[in-house]
């Protein structure tokens, strides 16, 4: 568990120190802001806990909610998507099947539109002004690649080619 918790921060551009259970001191947590604890030694992971409240550092203690300031939640992640889910630390393995079955419904297109929604977004904030306009937008979009169908008005105006070649929503 603690290599998976390791591999997740790491994937997510943190710095990473591990320190072994049986050379752990308080002062390890000097410089940090976050501590992931995983031991399976009860009276270490008290400690440890007290030690991050102490100094007001967001702590998780895997597997024990009532230690934790902040709860890990399941993560899945497919190019630029993440699913994540999360019982409050209630049942790791309901989250983890979830996760699971959730993970299993995006497929290769999900992750090709979000890319393609990600590249066109400047064009987009540049040209529709209120976020009801550029939800509306991203909303038809998506439901028109996915399901084939979209809105029968005709659009106010088109993005660039080199932004998209989708048309932007009528505009009121």
């Amino acid at each position: 568990m603690a290599q998976e918790k390791v591999d997740g921060l790491a994937a997510a551009g943190a710095v990473v120190t591990r320190v072994a259970p049986d050379a752990y001191r308080a002062s390890d947590l000097d410089h940090a802001w976050l501590v992931v604890v995983a031991t399976s030694d009860d009276e270490l992971n008290r400690r440890v806990s007290g030690d991050a409240s102490e100094r007001r550092i967001f702590c998780n203690v895997a597997d024990v909610p009532h230690l934790c300031s902040f709860i890990l939640p399941a993560l899945h992640r497919r190019g630029p998507i993440t699913v994540a889910v999360s019982t409050a630390g209630a049942s790791p393995a309901l989250a983890q099947w979830l996760r699971d079955r959730f993970a299993a419904q995006i497929g290769f297109e999900h992750e090709q539109l979000a890319g393609e929604l990600q590249r066109i977004r400047p064009w987009v904030k540049q040209n529709l002004h209120t976020y009801e306009e550029r939800r509306d937008y991203f909303r038809e979009r998506v439901a028109k690649a996915l399901t084939g169908v979209g809105s029968t008005e005709p659009a106010a105006a088109e993005a660039p080619a080199e932004a998209s070649a989708w048309p932007a929503p009528e505009r009121a």
